[in-house]
């Protein structure tokens, strides 16, 4: 294949993004995002109709609708596309699927615990993270903050309520590596001092879990103006040592369900002309 772009923002004919190989069209405005690509088809799964639209390195992309929350609604249009691990290409498939309409993201995703009441197998609920991602420095300064947008957070929270859930809602520690910058020695048993207290030391401050993009995209939506917010299955226990891969089909339902909610929150904003959601609105 040749074809001829610009090399700021390459894109292939009929402006197909590059990374995510998707188009106008191909996208609608509410968009999951997983970072496993096989998560993206579970996903795809529990909507009432869906169409494969690309795959491409770690970007896994469908589209289709969700039945909507009351039997005289309309199907709900939704889009996921995977994200792979870390900032980096989180930043660009939030990057690509933005130019092409999208400005609703939920993060649906895994994590480690690190306070004593969450179990593995509960759901996390990320109201804000702490920018270790190593992606979003690259757009602000850290000390903008990364935090979930109010709409999205309070969808996740009714979906987990409607589902019958055990969830908890605060702040995550985005990193860029699973192993040293989650306190994990590396190799051989490696560490630096610095890894010892950090477990600690997020403890003491009430922040709920390791995970690795949820700042990154915390932290462009509140750049570009897009609504994000972020439901995690906790797979680990970081101080009860424990790993329990379980849990994923939770906060797929949760991202589905908060993604018709968010559906009703925007035909009453639109009904009433609105710019804001509130709760007696």
């Amino acid at each position: 294949m040749v074809w001829e772009s610009n090399a700021d923002r390459p894109a292939m004919d009929d402006n197909l993004q590059y990374h995510i190989r998707c188009k106008r069209g191909d996208v609608n405005r509410y968009v999951l995002l997983p970072g496993d690509p096989a998560r993206a088809d579970l996903i795809a799964e529990g909507w009432e109709s869906a169409r494969f639209v690309s795959s491409n390195r770690e970007h896994r992309t469908h589209s289709g609708f969700l039945s909507p929350l009351s039997s005289n609604g309309q199907p709900v249009p939704v889009t996921c596309c995977s994200t792979g691990m870390g900032g980096g290409s989180t930043s660009i498939a939030m990057e690509e699927l933005g130019a092409l309409g999208a400005d609703t993201f939920i993060r649906v995703g895994t994590c480690g615990a690190i306070q004593e009441s969450i179990e593995c197998g509960d759901l996390i609920v990320c109201s804000g993270a702490l920018r270790q991602d190593g992606t979003s420095p690259d757009y602000i300064d850290i000390s903008y903050p990364a935090l979930a947008h109010y709409e999205v957070t309070s969808a996740l929270v009714e979906a987990c309520e409607n589902l019958g859930a055990s969830y908890h809602v605060g702040v995550s520690c985005s990193t860029a590596s699973f192993y040293c910058g989650q306190a994990r020695p590396g190799l051989g048993g490696y560490k630096q001092s610095t890894h010892e207290s950090k477990i600690d030391d997020l403890d003491r401050a009430g922040v709920l879990d390791f995970e690795m993009e949820a700042a990154t995209v915390f932290t462009l939506a509140g750049i570009y103006g897009f609504r994000a917010g972020a439901v995690l299955s906790v797979v680990a226990h970081r101080r009860k040592d424990k790993f329990k891969y379980e849990g994923i089909d939770r906060s797929v339902g949760a991202a589905n369900e908060a993604v018709r909610i968010l559906a009703g929150m925007d035909a009453s904003k639109a009904a009433k002309n609105k710019k804001y959601w509130y709760p007696g609105l």
